[in-house]
């Protein structure tokens, strides 16, 4: 279970902070909101129960908190309990930080606040508590001695973390130092750099705070083992002299993919007579979300209904539950059902286990063999016997130079799977890495042709050949990869060479773009997305000074590999179709008198001779006439099929049919012909019930050229999909 977390967050909306300060548009609220609604998304990102958090306003123009009877605890304002928060309280809270007309309110003050705050929900529960300071620094402070020693010794006690970031405070270790600065707020950078320093929190400034925000921020999760038992060598049961060691396995690194989307629709008076077609909206409650204006979002979940034919049922067919259905599975285009007591026969009982059935040299492992990410067995952490017994398991595969190869089942009956077991030892502890690897049965062994040379039919071994580079060639090539080598392009904080891609400073760009993309909607909903952060695209491109330095390098190498520039394609009067002419330049067609306009697209040959129709056409009537002979062959093919059997060839020249219509800008010329084709096969009017075919046409996307696709198109998206429909 993760850690439980409080965290109260304390904004500075007074009127100095709508100053605009240091070269910046936006103003200083801005500027510090940006650090907080990054902060606050992130927390709501998290979708855990155990992180909560709160919101304080400093320099309110009112005052709404439990101690507002007090004097010094006025302009002070709770914008939001402690609690989760969800996307609806963003909206709220989004709403209610605006820039206030007064620059009254003492942020020591909404420090106590903030503490009775966390001590009121947390109690004496297990908490990690944190208070953050977001101001300025101009507002009045009373900083009376004895009332600080008292929120000092509270926050220790209770192990709160105290953070305060100001806009535009000084900070040495950053670099930042702001000139002419007032007295009041310098006094009061004193005053919190003094109070921090007493409770051991933070203090920064802004500057650096928005920063590093653009650094992906690490998701730490608590390891769950996935087996916990005895590893074994031989067999127990027989054996006295078997060795059995208890262990537990982790996972030792894991696959973090981007954040899911989930299906919500609009929330609607059934008095309004709204429909679903698509969905079915949950009961009253379930995955519900109000949002700030009121209207409620109702997540979405799938009906599933399953029909079967039968004559006498209206419209030929009858609903069925899941339980009268049977199993089966297809093999080809068959279904074969196969029963439970069957099935049973071939199910393997397995027990749950870790045996070790086998040892391989480090030198005779291939690193493809590895299936998947790695996981991490230790020795079980109370059992001394245990520790010592797997520490000597240990060492010996490391000086024998040596992997183990085991057979694990992490629960009764599931299927067994191979793991390879390494020995890890490092500084404070030792275990064994494990992957998965492949059964013998699973290897397929692919030959490919030689790289360096060619093998004729013959077996004659050719080393010089118009497919293989020349010395020249390789030279050049191995020069310009050693030229871009970025092993050691970088640059450590001495100036000493460096690696320039460290792992430690690359991210998933796609992973965390997603993830700031989510956070930045959720609180600005009709503002353009930012780019992304600078380290997510610092690696994408090499590094500019490489290519310069290498610039000569590539040149060689094009001139080795006799690099040329492709030709443009040429524009002809047949729409965006390429003109293919001879090298010699002569009219091949005209030389042999061979009469175009007499031409027909064969059976035979379809394909290519209708591409030399739309090649030769010059007016639209040709394309629309080659396109009619092509889709009367398509329909022949299907109406004289025996079976199946030339159902693969009309899909392929189906294909050819929707790509040249595309490609030519006539659209509606294959829409047509799709349509009058989907009409004849639902009447029976090629060769009978065809409904199999309809089934392979589906499953081939062949569908009508929409408006996305051809921008002349006379489909629209919704026509396009309606029209996979059985009416």
């Amino acid at each position: 279970m993760a850690e439980k977390e409080s965290t109260v967050y304390i904004v500075d909306v007074g009127a100095s902070m709508g100053s605009v300060h240091n070269g910046r548009e936006i103003s200083d609220l801005d500027f510090a909101m940006t650090y907080v609604w990054d902060k606050i998304t992130s927390t709501v990102a998290l979708d855990r129960k155990t992180a909560t958090l709160g919101v304080i306003g400093l320099r309110t123009d009112g005052t709404a908190n439990e101690l507002e009877d007090e004097e010094s605890f006025e302009h002070i304002s709770v914008l939001q309990e402690i609690s989760n928060i969800l996307l609806p309280d963003l909206k709220q809270l989004h709403s209610s930080i605006v820039l206030s007309n007064t620059d009254k309110g003492d942020a020591i003050s909404a420090i106590v606040i903030a503490i009775q705050m966390i001590t009121k929900y947390c109690k004496k529960l297990k908490y990690k508590r944190k208070i953050v300071l977001v101001t300025d620094g101009q507002g009045p402070l009373d900083a009376d001695p004895d009332s600080v020693t008292e929120i000092t010794n509270k926050i220790k006690q209770d192990n709160m973390e105290l953070v305060i970031v100001g806009v535009d405070f000084d900070d040495a270790e950053f670099g930042f130092k702001e000139e002419d600065k007032d007295p009041q707020k310098a006094k009061n950078e004193q005053t919190f750099a003094e109070l921090v320093e007493s409770c051991d929190g933070i203090i920064g400034t802004l500057q650096q705070a928005v920063e590093e925000l653009g650094m992906p921020r690490l998701k730490t999760t608590r390891p769950v083992h996935s087996y916990k038992g005895w590893l074994t060598l031989g067999n127990p049961e027989e054996y006295d002299s078997a060795a059995c060691i208890d262990v537990e396995r982790y996972p030792r690194t894991m696959v973090r993919r981007p954040m899911g989307a989930s299906r919500f629709v609009q929330r609607q008076d059934p008095a309004n007579g709204s429909t679903q077609s698509t969905g079915t909206l949950v009961n009253d409650g379930d995955l519900a979300m109000p949002d700030a204006e009121g209207n409620d979002l109702a997540g979405v979940k799938n009906s599933r209904t399953y029909q079967v034919l039968d004559e006498g049922a209206p419209g030929g067919k009858r609903d069925v539950d899941r339980e009268d259905l049977a199993k089966g599975y297809e093999y080809g285009r068959t279904a074969v059902h196969i029963s439970e007591s069957d099935e049973n026969v071939t199910k393997l009982e397995t027990k749950t286990s870790l045996d070790i059935i086998g040892f391989i040299p480090w030198a005779n492992y291939d690193r493809f063999m590895s299936m998947t990410v790695s996981s991490i067995l230790i020795a079980q952490r109370t059992n001394s016997k245990a520790v010592m017994a797997f520490s000597s398991l240990i060492h010996a595969l490391f000086e024998l130079e040596t992997y183990a190869v085991a057979r694990l089942v992490t629960k009764d009956d599931k299927p067994p799977v191979i793991v390879l077991l390494a020995p890890s030892i490092e500084v404070d502890y030792e275990c064994l890495l494990d992957v998965q690897i492949p059964f013998n049965e699973d290897v397929r062994s692919y030959k490919f042709p030689p790289l360096d040379r060619v093998v004729t039919v013959s077996g004659k071994v050719i080393k010089e050949h118009r497919n293989l580079p020349n010395d020249a060639l390789t030279s050049a090539m191995s020069k310009y990869v050693d030229q871009m080598d970025l092993s050691s392009f970088g640059r450590d904080d001495d100036g000493n060479p460096s690696e320039y891609m460290p792992m430690s400073e690359t991210f998933s760009p796609v992973l965390h773009r997603i993830d700031q993309a989510v956070r930045w909607r959720a609180v600005h909903p009709t503002e353009p997305i930012p780019p992304p952060y600078e380290i997510l695209v610092r690696y994408s491109n090499p590094p500019e000074d490489l290519v310069n330095q290498s610039k000569k390098r590539l040149e060689k190498l094009i001139a080795a590999a006799d690099v040329k520039k492709v030709p443009p394609k040429v524009q002809g009067r047949r729409r965006n179709r390429n003109e293919v002419k001879p090298l010699s330049g002569l009219n091949v067609e005209a030389l042999l008198g061979s009469d175009q306009k007499k031409a027909k697209v064969s059976v035979q040959n379809a394909i290519p001779d209708f591409r030399r129709l739309l090649d030769s056409a010059e007016s639209i009537e040709a394309v629309q006439d080659a396109a009619q002979q092509l889709g009367k062959i398509i329909e022949g093919r299907i109406k004289n099929s025996f079976g199946d059997i030339a159902y693969e060839r009309a899909l392929e020249e189906i294909k050819t049919l929707r790509e040249e219509m595309i490609e030519m800008e006539e659209p509606v010329v294959f829409n047509n012909f799709a349509r009058q084709l989907k009409r004849k096969l639902f009447a029976e009017e090629l060769g009978g019930n065809r409904k199999d075919f309809w089934w392979e046409y589906r499953k081939s996307r062949l569908g009508l050229i929409d408006s996305k696709a051809a921008a002349t198109s006379d489909a629209t998206e919704e026509d396009a999909r309606s029209f996979w429909s059985f009416t």
